[in-house]
Order: C-alpha cells, then structure tokens, then sequence
C-alpha cells in the first residue's frame, strides 16, 4: 500500500460522498420529468445533463485541486460523462488504497468512450453529415437581393457551407422560396450536400423610423496628404427637356429647362451648393439622356438650387431627384433620448426649445415598464444610457456609453434591456404566420428569444400542427432570462425534437455585460456538451472580411475559438464567398489542435 494511503483514503471517501450527492440530486430532477414522460429518464443527454447540473450546484475546485496532486483526472472534462468519470476515479482510489471493489452505481449512464459518438449522431441528424475534412459545419446567412444568383449559390456550397441560413426577419416569402429553390438546384449541379435553416424574426425590439428631411447629396473628390484633388468627385445625372415625365433611377438629377438640348461634353455647369459656394460641374460625356458628371471640390447638392452653363447657348436647369433622408440623430456622453411610446417619426435634438432627440421603439409596450436606472444598450453596444425619468410621452434615457465625438442613431437598431423580463408571448403573428411558408421549405427553425420551457413547448406545439415534428430546432440564446433557463428550455426538446443551441454573442454581450460574455459562453458550451447537443457559434465571425473584404488579426482568432463549437454561422456581405474559403482553412488546421476543450498532442513540427 502506498505511503501516502491516508490522504487517497480521504480522496476516496470525498469522491464517493460527491457521487451519492450527484445521484441523490439528480433522481430529485428525474422524478419531476417523470411526470412529463417517464421513458425521458433512460434518454443518455437527460440523464447526463441531469448529472451534470448536479456536480455544478456546488463548488469542487478544492477537490479538483486535491484530485490533480495524486496526478488523477480533476474532473476538468467531465461534461460528456460525469457519472462514468466519478465512477473511474473511485475505482482507481479503491485499487490504491487496496480496498475491495465496491459496487458501482446502478444508473446507466454515457461512458467516456462513447460520448463523442452520441454526440456526432445527434449532429448529423440535425446539421447533416460533417463535410468531410472538418467535422465543423459553416453555415452562412444568404442575402436578399441573391436569391435568384444559381452561380452565387454554387459559389458558396463549393467554397465550404454545409448550411444555408434564410433570416426571417428581412426579406419577404418571394425572396425566401426562391432562395430555398435555387439552393436546391445548386446542390443537384454541386452534389454537395446542405441543409437549410429558417430563423424566425420573434419579437423584434428595435429603434423606429426616423424623420425624414431635404436630401443632400455630397461629392467627395480624392485628396492627398496636402489636400491637394487627386481625382475628382463623380456623379450620373439625368436630363429632360420637359419637366414632366418619369426619369431614369441615377440619384443625383439635373432637369434642363428652356431648351430640348442636353449639356455636352466639355461643357462645364456652374451652381450654387447648400452653403451657397459656387462649383463647377463638368460634363464628361452624355449617354441618351443621362450625364457623366465631375467636381474637382467638395460639393454639397440639394433639390432646388439652379445651375447654368458657361457656355453661350446658356443652357440651365435645377437640380431634382434627389431623396429624402432620415433625420441624423448625432448622441455624445451626457447627451438625453427620449425613447417614445408612441410610435412617431424619430427627430433629433431641438436646443432651442429644450427638446431631446426622440425615437420610438417597435414593441411600446416595453417603454412604460422600465424603471429608472433601467440599462438600456442600442445598436450592439455603440450607445449605452439609462433611464433616468418616466412621463406620458415615454422614457427619457442619459447616454452613458458613446465613443468620443458621438456617434449616429439609426432606425431597426436592436435595443436591449438587460435583466427585464420581456413578458412576451413565445411566438408573435409574424412568426406563425412566416412559419406557415418556410415549414415546407427548411430543415431546421432557429428559434429566437427563447427564454423559458414554455416558450419551447409553444414552438413545439406550433410545428406538430403544421405537421413538421421532424425539424430540427436551434435555441438561440439571446438573452440573460434564456442562459439563466438554458437547463430547463434543453430539456423540455431533448429526446423529443433534434435540438442545438446557438450562442447569439452580440445580444447575450449586450444582456449580461460584455465583460462576462466570455464566462457565460463557456457555460453554455459546457452544458450543451452535457446534454450531448451541438453548438452554433454566431455573431460578427470574420465579419470585417466578408462586409470588407479586410481581416483583422483578433477576428481570426475569434474564428479558430468557434472549432470548440459544431458549426459556425457568418453573415452576409459583399465578400462572403472569401469568407467562407477562409474560415473552411481555419476549421480544418484548428481540428488537428483541439476537439472541443481537448487539447490534442499532435506532432510539432519546427525548423
């Protein structure tokens, strides 16, 4: 027997004390569900998840601690297998310390040899079967405005994406049938194998419309480092003997009155900007009835302001056709928003008057229950503020947080409330109504901000009247109420529907404080892994690459952190196909260092 008997005695007894805690615990849980469906219990995910939940309701480090001096398994990785761990451990102190094997615990339960397989079957049947060289799938968000572009699908299957991501919440059921259909004939021409998700838009709390004011259309030539022009500003502009009448769809319009005659090129168009400097405009050539026009200065053009030619046939006109833009609500540190309750046209600040800048939010309801001192993040983080009054007209909130100089509000900009409970129903008209459409198109439904058992039961019971119990979902966890309840919304799905959780970081950053985005993310991975369900790593992934076509060295690590996770999701942009090639790289060399929170030892090759 070893000299140090004692101390693993102590170990042995403290293992099998954590044991019996964990068993005892965790049949207190399974006795609930058992009244839902007893046949849950002998489901492997319920059951460890259900261990699992058990070893965490209380503070082991010191145990661990103990556990990694005697050079034994600290418990570290133990997410996938916790009672098969437990059990290994105590049967390696009993054979220390030279006692007689004691008796396992009844409970079937995953073994540390299989829980990578139970893992990968239910990935497969919800994201498909892994590509091939990368056991972690992309998936990537399609765009609008592509819906009918078959090469750009084909693009995108080739470059690596293994699923096809349709956002409800933008578009309409046109773009998102044709999306679904011309994926699908991508696929047959690629033979490359893709599922489709839909997410749904849920309830979506965001900034209102704007005011809309004068348009302005500014030209900007290209300087050097002394200012001098290096190229100058250009525009297109339409002209048009007669006043009335449609015009081409070019921006910028120039409508020539007092002759049928277009400008010619070489002719040079002098007017008057909105700060009433003079500039000249110069025709460099005419197509039909369209111009090619240049300015070798900055120029700030607004509807209305006459211009006239230089030459002697004195051809002149106005300017027209430019559109309206939204009211620019600019908002600094200390600055005061008023977040309506009505929904009306936002404004900004009136200084004379005493006015702050005012803007609605798209669910008002919300507006007249938040208390003061309420936090209240917009636009994923760029302004923070609280609420520092109540009135009939709605709440006034102080900016907080705004990067210096201020910065600019737009309309359809998230708003976050962190630690209010929403109190809205699981699934608005919208959401039933989109998933009348897409159920006959789509593989799996992302189901946004989810926060409670009831919630996954209501979507449940949405898709078993549509006929559609085979979807998978994705829990999309967007909100503190949701990773607080993340155990019980698992549960209420696992064995019943093929279930994975995505990780929406930018709105969870914004619910829990980005300071602890990173604590909370682990948590989420760490009890997915214990209930053997995959993960989607979401939000801002190579964003600037695919928005850009630039990336920036913390986006690539950001990247190769999402191989911990079963998929990937990137966003659209200009730039995506690059986007999606970069990312396949990255996935790839990542799985020969790391299989979750594994470390593998792979050879190291330095010269």
């Amino acid at each position: 027997m070893p000299t140090h008997a004692a101390p693993w005695n102590d170990l042995l007894d403290s293992v099998i004390a954590l044991r019996d805690r964990v068993l005892g615990e965790s049949e207190k849980r399974l006795a609930a569900l058992d009244s839902q469906d007893p046949s849950l219990r002998l489901h492997p995910g319920v059951r460890n998840v259900i261990h699992y939940l058990a070893l965490r309701s209380v503070d082991i480090r010191p145990l661990q601690e103990a556990l990694a001096r005697e050079g034994l398994s600290s418990l570290g990785r133990c997410e996938s297998h916790v009672l098969d761990s437990i059990e290994r451990i105590i049967a390696m102190l009993r054979a220390a310390t030279g006692k007689a094997r004691g008796r396992a615990s009844d409970v079937s339960t995953v073994r540390g040899d299989e829980d990578m397989s139970v893992l990968r079957s239910n990935t497969e049947i919800l994201l498909g079967p892994a590509p091939g060289k990368r056991s972690t799938r992309i998936m990537v968000t399609l765009p609008g405005e592509r819906a009918n572009d078959l090469a750009f699908m084909k693009e995108l299957l080739t470059s690596g994406m293994d699923i096809a991501r349709i956002n409800c919440a933008h578009d309409s059921p046109v773009e998102w049938a044709a999306m679904a259909q011309i994926l699908h004939q991508a696929r047959q021409e690629t033979e490359r194998l893709c599922k489709i998700l839909a997410d749904l838009a849920g309830h979506k709390i965001r900034t209102g419309p704007l005011a809309m004011e004068e348009g302005v259309l500014h030209l900007r030539p290209v300087r050097d480092h002394r200012g001098r022009t290096v190229h100058p500003a250009h525009c297109r502009a339409a002209w048009k003997g007669d006043a009335q009448g449609p015009l081409p769809p070019v921006g910028c319009q120039l409508l020539p009155i007092k002759t049928n005659r277009p400008p010619e090129a070489g002719e040079v168009l002098r007017c008057m900007d909105a700060r009433g400097k003079e500039r000249r405009l110069e025709v460099e050539s005419v197509t039909d009835s369209v111009l090619t026009l240049s300015c070798p200065q900055s120029a700030y053009l607004i509807n209305g302001s006459p211009w006239q030619s230089d030459q002697r046939r004195r051809c002149h006109g106005h300017i027209a056709g430019i559109p309206e833009t939204p009211t620019a609500i600019l908002l600094a540190v200390g600055d005061h928003l008023l977040l309506t309750r009505d929904v009306l046209p936002g404004t900004a600040a009136d200084p004379d008057r005493h006015q702050p800048a005012r803007i609605s939010c798209t669910i008002p309801s919300l507006v007249e229950r938040l208390p003061l001192g309420q936090k209240v993040w917009m636009d994923d983080g760029k302004f923070g503020a609280e609420v520092v009054s109540q009135s009939p007209d709605g709440a006034l909130l102080q900016i907080m947080v705004a990067k210096p100089g201020g910065d600019h509000l737009f309309p359809d900009r998230g708003l976050n409330f962190p630690g209010l409970p929403l109190e809205l129903p699981p699934l608005s008209d919208k959401d039933r109504a989109d998933l009348d459409v897409i159920v006959p198109l789509v593989d799996i439904i992302g189901f946004s901000f989810v926060e409670s058992a009831a919630h996954m039961d209501a979507l449940r019971d949405a898709l078993s009247q549509r006929q559609a119990t085979h979807l998978g979902i994705i829990a999309k966890i967007e909100t503190a109420q949701a990773f607080h309840r993340l155990p019980e919304i698992l549960l209420a799905a696992i064995g019943r529907q093929p279930l994975g959780v995505m990780v929406a970081r930018g709105d969870l950053a914004m619910e829990v404080g980005p300071e602890r985005l990173t604590e909370v993310q682990e948590e989420i991975l760490w009890l997915a892994d214990a209930a053997h369900l995959p993960v989607v790593w979401a939000t801002q992934v190579l964003e600037s690459l695919a928005k850009k076509g630039m990336i920036s060295r913390p986006e690539l690590t950001d990247a190769a952190m999402g191989e911990r996770a079963e998929c990937v999701m990137l966003n659209k942009g200009p730039h995506i196909g690059q986007a999606v090639r970069t990312l396949d790289d990255i996935l790839t060399r990542m799985q020969g260092h790391q299989r979750k929170k594994f470390a593998l030892m792979r050879a190291l090759h330095w010269s």
